[in-house]
């Protein structure tokens, strides 16, 4: 930083307003974009979520299915018992033989019952899941074209001002390497506390032209013989007379 060591008041304060000034431009390209970034990033997140989502309940619609035709196969299973215990019956010799085939047919008809039980309960679940799907198929389709129409503005942003952004970033990063390192840590701290980035400010109406808190004469004639740098004592904002901020001041 020798370079910067050599440097009068007035330049230090020069380098750091312009690139104030820099940063400034930056920033208002990032105020263009305003909240669309965060707002792509959120409804991709929900999206992949409502996506996961829907892919459980498909699981679950597949697993139901198999439950569906395990049921409807033991149905098919205990009516081919039943046809075959009742044509064993005609061939029975005695009662016990009679009355086990009987029980059995009786436990197989309890099967069907069952199946038949569950298959209803399964079925009543499937249309529930069923909705459940449509639902989030809806959702996922809305949310879809959201993020497709915010990722086209968003595009169309960058597309405007990706170059200028660029062109400005480089100019950014030039310029401060004509700040004092001293000087850059302060603007960089000041510049992160305040939403606008602002951490160089002028005279505006004999107020701070950051935090507008009154800036007492003896101040103002301070800052103008660029002699010291001075902060504003409110708001902490490094603070430049009206000629190095390029404000034309009308003479009465």
């Amino acid at each position: 930083m020798a370079t910067t060591k050599t440097l009068t008041i007035e330049e230090r304060l020069r380098n750091i307003h312009s690139l104030q000034e820099i940063d400034s431009q930056i920033d208002g390209i990032k105020v263009l974009k305003g909240e669309l970034p965060i707002e792509v990033e959120d409804l991709e997140d929900e999206v992949k979520g409502l996506e996961t989502r829907m892919e459980k309940l498909q699981d679950n619609m597949q697993a139901l299915e198999d439950e569906l035709s395990n049921h409807k196969k033991n149905i098919a299973t205990s009516e081919t018992l039943i046809e075959r215990y009742k044509t064993q019956l005609d061939e029975v010799k005695n009662n016990r033989e009679f009355e086990a085939l009987t029980k059995e047919i009786e436990l197989q008809e309890l099967e069907i019952q069952l199946s038949e039980k569950k298959i209803r309960e399964v079925i009543a679940i499937k249309g529930s899941k069923t909705e459940n799907l449509e639902e989030s198929q809806s959702k996922i389709e809305a949310k879809k074209a959201q993020l497709d129409a915010k990722k086209d503005e968003l595009a169309k942003i960058i597309e405007k001002t990706e170059k200028e952004q660029t062109k400005l970033t480089n100019k950014s990063e030039k310029a401060r390497k004509l700040v004092d390192e001293r000087i850059l840590k302060s603007y960089d701290r000041i510049r992160s506390s305040y939403r606008n980035g602002l951490a160089v400010a002028s005279i505006e109406r004999n107020a701070c032209g950051g935090c507008f808190n009154r800036i007492p004469p003896q101040v103002q004639i301070e800052i103008g013989l660029r002699k010291k740098i001075i902060a504003c004592e409110h708001c902490g904002r490094i603070l430049v007379d009206n000629e190095i901020a390029g404000i034309v001041t009308q003479e009465d």
